[in-house]
């Protein structure tokens, strides 16, 4: 019976290395699934033991790839869990092309409509001090910060 369990587990194993899993990944993915299995068991009788560890150890593996894609590579340290947090080459690309984008689109705005947004976006500025600065009133003020915001999510659509 032991013996067959071993082989059981070299056959998974096995299985898991071919799909490109390192030893340990394979180890680690092989008793992840037995736990599952001996926690099921309690609830339920598993009629095939061994396509159930086989189908989990799988399903455990994939997972784990589509977590390392979707969130960085995680080392453990000393158990303090360090993730890579950091963007992809692809998103950083799209995001200096959306950049270069609104970069234009800002550079479209007529010169006063411009200074005012820039002055509240970027510099967060108020609409009083600005109308102040400028002589305007807050309502004109306002306006253009409207007007600058509708125009510039129009001319982005689709970034």
């Amino acid at each position: 019976m032991l013996n067959d369990v071993a082989m059981i587990f070299a056959r998974i194993r096995l299985a898991l290395m071919r799909r490109g899993r390192s030893e340990e990944d394979a180890d680690d993915f092989v008793q992840e699934a037995w736990v599952r299995l001996v926690c099921y068991e309690n609830i339920q009788q598993v009629e095939r033991p061994e396509a159930f560890l086989m189908r989990t150890a799988l399903n455990l593996s994939v997972d784990a790839h589509r977590a390392r894609v979707n969130h960085g590579d995680q080392v453990v340290l000393d158990e303090i869990l360090l993730v890579d947090t950091a963007p992809g080459t692809e998103a950083i690309v799209l995001a200096r092309e959306r950049l270069a984008r609104l970069n234009e689109c800002v550079s479209r705005l007529n010169p006063k409509t411009r200074e005012i947004l820039l002055a509240h976006r970027v510099d967060g500025r108020t609409y009083q001090d600005i109308a102040r600065d400028l002589g305007l009133s807050v309502s004109t003020v306002e306006k253009h910060v409207a007007k600058a915001t509708l125009q510039l999510m129009t001319w982005m659509e689709g970034w």
